[in-house]
């Protein structure tokens, strides 16, 4: 391995989230994980890991404390530190904390401790590197972040919003998960944006929870609800005299289908009802949550919402970044665990995802089922590196089967097939040395 840190290849993974009470102590990509080290390894490119931050999830601790959280996670994965140990002594790694692990910062007793693994913990917000005549910016991104913005760094009593979440919601969750008919109440930590929890519990308690002849006697009525809807409006046209149904000609045509048209046309009749009655309560009900709202944001009782924007915090944090420091072209960031590289002006802004399992919504097609949250794993690492005409990025990633035929029901599948996500990671990138971004 040479010293010339021009030729230096640069490896940046992130939000591995490793550790946390009970279900969420099980590392369901760590083969995976160190498989990847282990090519590292063997490597003969003069290289560097950067772990971005959120490397393990000691907010997700919550019956230790302090530096006894580090000894639980050295007992509970020692697969892992010992191949940190290994790969260490071919390529540098360099680990930032997130706000996760933002304890790495407050402690530096953790910063011997790593050493020990051949881990080089920088306790600073970002650091720096040199591509080629260029540099790139390595930041975890919490601090774009509101709701997880450190504003006192290395304190370890540090608490914005999202410590509260993760310690009340996702730490209970892991104590939890394990009463269920399926293990997945843990998966809480891979819901974003945060919103998305009431609807994700919701579409969880009907696909797995529910008593199955309960929800298989519901499809039906759900999969017809939006034509009774429709038939509940013309309804009320027919009863104001404004328009006439052809009732007739609709229980002519269901009757040729004979028992099967009779069962149809029933299940329309008792939707149809049901249908009208949710309408006569949902319309005004509607007009009163609006106007709540509307006096809760006169009043600012909620200054910021939960959602992360996926890039327009970023955005503005890479300009300033590229403008402050003109041979800077790539700001790389992770936290919001969603993988991408996009061009703008001075350079290219990278997202290096995250290797727990994603959750892509999936509406319903037809009818008012809840929505399906198909899971996947990308399993990502941005490698970037000097090319003849700038800096080079691409995504490499490990191959890992998708969980979706194990943890989806079987209604579940068949609601999604043909609108699986699509896991596919971005082209290859190279910014050249006027800071364009160009896709290979």
């Amino acid at each position: 391995m040479t010293d010339d840190a021009d030729e230096r290849v640069y490896y940046v993974i992130s939000d591995l989230h490793v550790g946390g009470d009970e279900q969420l102590e099980e590392v369901e990509f760590l083969d995976e994980l160190l498989q990847f080290l282990r090519r590292l390894e063997t490597t003969e490119e003069n290289a560097e890991l950067l772990i971005n931050g959120d490397a393990f999830g000691l907010w997700e601790f919550t019956t230790v404390e302090g530096m006894e959280k580090f000894d639980v996670l050295e007992e509970s994965y020692p697969d892992l530190f010992d191949q940190l140990r290994k790969t260490g002594e071919n390529v540098d790694i360099t680990l930032l904390p997130g706000n996760h692990d933002h304890e790495l910062a407050a402690y530096d007793e953790y910063v011997d401790r790593l050493a020990e693994y051949n881990v080089d913990l920088v306790q600073e917000g970002s650091v720096s590197r040199p591509v080629g005549d260029k540099a790139i910016h390595v930041e975890h991104g919490h601090q774009q972040d509101p709701n997880n913005r450190i504003e006192d760094w290395g304190n370890p009593h540090a608490t914005p919003l999202g410590y509260f979440y993760n310690t009340l919601v996702t730490s209970r969750a892991g104590k939890l998960s394990d009463r269920g008919r399926y293990n997945w109440l843990k998966d809480v930590q891979a819901v974003t944006p945060t919103e998305r929890m009431p609807v994700w519990l919701f579409s969880k308690y009907f696909y797995r929870e529910m008593n199955p002849v309960l929800r298989y006697s519901l499809v039906p009525f759900l999969l017809l609800f939006n034509i009774s809807v429709l038939l509940a409006i013309l309804a009320g046209l027919d009863l104001a005299g404004i328009w006439s149904m052809p009732v007739d000609r609709t229980t002519a045509f269901l009757g040729q289908f004979g028992r099967a048209g009779t069962v149809i046309w029933f299940l329309l009749a008792i939707n149809v009802v049901v249908a009208g009655l949710l309408l006569l309560v949902g319309i005004p009900l509607y007009f009163i949550r609006r106007d709540i709202r509307k006096t809760i944001a006169r009043f600012g009782i909620f200054e910021t919402t939960l959602t992360v924007d996926p890039e327009k915090a970023y955005e503005t944090a890479a300009r300033d970044v590229f403008s402050e420091n003109p041979e800077t072209v790539v700001f790389c960031y992770g936290h919001t665990h969603r993988p991408g590289v996009k061009k703008i002006d001075g350079g290219a802004l990278v997202n290096s995802g995250t290797w727990l399992k994603r959750l892509h919504r999936r509406d319903g097609i037809i009818g008012v089922l809840p929505p399906v949250f198909y899971p996947s794993y990308q399993l990502p690492a941005v490698r970037i590196e000097a090319a003849d005409d700038g800096v080079a990025v691409e995504f490499s990633t490990m191959s890992k089967p998708s969980p979706a035929t194990e943890e989806l029901t079987l209604t579940e599948r068949l609601f999604t097939t043909g609108r699986e996500p699509d896991t596919e990671l971005p082209e290859r990138v190279v910014i050249d040395q006027n800071g364009s971004a160009e896709t290979e």
